[in-house]
């Protein structure tokens, strides 16, 4: 049994990498393709190495039983998100090939919608899977966002960053990390911020009108990252309550818990409370890409 885990264990770690391997053969056709300078292939090398190192790390801390189909698809999805990331930053040094550049870019995010599916009808949908599909999203609306950021100014770059920054944040106030209850609403605003800014570098429509399309999704993002802060800040301060609550009747009477507020410990109580609002939240592995 131990071998048989063993050698599935060592089939996993080969898809990932032959995901490295098509995304070095990708950028070497777009190297072929556009003659793309270093500061795109080492680009595109640096993400598929890094893609390729924490991917086989996460598989490894959880060991699955294999990759799946699903993960298939956002691994697939990764290596286009390599070829764009590729392709911006050769961007810097010579004129981009926009048409291939929104073309990749809208076939990832087309495909972003099927390993969901693939996942719930295999019956293979995992922790590690959904939060690899919400990392590659992420890292794509980034990409994108420096890419329009050139054309719009950097301002821009505040759709790609705001995720990243809701997670440090949390760093500093755990209760950041607890769990926001279903909304399509956030998933409806995360799929503006793709379509939004590929419409965006495609240069399709006059300065004004990218420049609108640009300003909703990013005022819609703000609102969304808005209100979940709020009701997170909302259910923590009563769950830190409930908490405190719960550990001074662990320790006294109900008699005793009375005279103590008698004796004006009930504003201790309520310092206590504010201090801990965020102790109280539950760790968060996933959160929705937004």
């Amino acid at each position: 049994m131990a071998l048989n885990n063993t050698y599935e264990a060592r089939l996993v770690q080969q898809e990932t990498a032959v995901g490295a391997g098509v995304q070095v053969l990708l950028l070497a056709l777009l190297g072929t393709a556009i003659g793309m300078g270093p500061a795109g292939w080492l680009t595109g090398l640096a993400f598929a190495i890094a893609t390729w190192a924490v991917l086989s790390r996460a598989l490894h801390r959880t060991r699955p039983r294999s990759f799946g189909p699903a993960n298939r698809v956002t691994l697939g999805r990764a290596i286009l998100v390599g070829g764009v990331t590729a392709l911006v930053a050769d961007s810097f040094e010579s004129s981009p090939p926009v048409t291939l550049l929104v073309g990749l870019t809208a076939v990832a995010l087309i495909l972003d919608g099927v390993d969901g599916k693939v996942a719930r009808k295999t019956g293979t949908s995992t922790a590690l899977g959904a939060r690899f599909d919400m990392e590659v999203d992420a890292f794509l609306i980034l990409v994108l966002s420096v890419y329009v950021s050139t054309q719009l100014g950097p301002w821009v770059l505040l759709i790609g960053g705001m995720r990243y920054a809701f997670v440090a944040a949390a760093k500093f106030a755990p209760w950041l990390n607890a769990p926001l209850p279903h909304s399509m609403a956030r998933k409806t605003v995360a799929a503006m911020q793709g379509i939004c800014l590929l419409l965006a570098g495609a240069d399709l429509l006059p300065y004004l009108a990218n420049l609108g399309v640009v300003l909703l999704a990013l005022g819609s993002l703000v609102w969304s990252f808005g209100r979940d802060v709020v009701w997170l800040w909302r259910n923590a301060r009563p769950a830190a309550a409930a908490g405190t609550v719960a550990t001074m009747a662990g320790t006294g009477t109900e008699a005793d818990l009375e005279a103590e507020l008698e004796a004006g410990i009930g504003a201790e109580i309520e310092i206590e409370v504010g201090a801990g609002a965020g102790a109280g939240s539950g760790a968060r592995e996933l959160a929705a890409v937004r």
